[in-house]
């Protein structure tokens, strides 16, 4: 198991950011968003979080397997690992004194898929979650009570298309949910200064 990358941890900390990345990486994949995010929110925690297990590709982490994985069965993979995904924001959220209402998952990919579920929970471990290019395993049928929803996505991506964050934006403006969605032009899956900017330019709106 890959450890935990504390990028930044004020004495008090006013906010918690933690990172989740995608299926087959590690959490120095997202070090230098994570450094961004220190130096544009001193007061806050900021935390790169492995995945669990082992990924099936031989090298870096997963949440869930993606051998085999399609429409219909991601769902359930995603169930079956949500409470581990929970438990881990709550014990992070111990460690450093700061509470779900001062709390933002930044997910990517997988990492932003698991941050949308745990959105849609009963008792939300967030106030805020920030997709970057994710996307629902299913789309929500209610709205997250007490969360803010951000979506940054490349245009060009063809690992998860865009399609689904707009399908998501959508369904959750229906909902009544407080959402918004960036798309950056050409962008393919990953992330850029200009979907770096963004991130900042909607967490600020807090």
């Amino acid at each position: 198991m890959s450890a935990a990358l504390v990028l930044q941890s004020p004495a008090p900390a006013q906010h918690l950011f933690l990172l989740f990345h995608g299926v087959g990486a590690t959490p120095q994949d997202l070090v230098a968003l994570g450094n961004r995010l220190a130096r544009e929110f001193p007061d806050s925690a900021v935390v790169s979080v492995p995945g669990p297990d082992r990924s099936d590709f031989g090298a870096g982490f997963q949440w869930f397997s993606v051998m085999g994985v399609t429409e219909e069965n991601r769902p359930a993979r995603v169930a079956a690992t949500l409470e581990r995904f929970v438990q881990t924001v709550r014990d992070w959220q111990q460690r450093t004194g700061v509470g779900p209402e001062a709390t933002t998952l930044v997910g990517f990919s997988q990492g932003a898929i698991m941050a949308l579920a745990a959105a849609q929970s009963p008792q939300p471990p967030a106030a805020r979650v920030v997709s970057l290019s994710g996307r629902y395993s299913e789309l929500p049928r209610a709205a997250p009570q007490g969360v803010r929803l951000h979506f940054i996505h490349g245009t060009a991506d063809a690992v998860i298309p865009v399609a689904h964050a707009q399908q998501a934006e959508r369904a959750l403006q229906a909902l009544g949910a407080e959402v918004t969605l960036d798309l950056v032009a050409g962008l393919p899956h990953g992330i850029d200064r200009s979907a770096e900017d963004l991130l900042v330019q909607r967490l600020r709106q807090r």
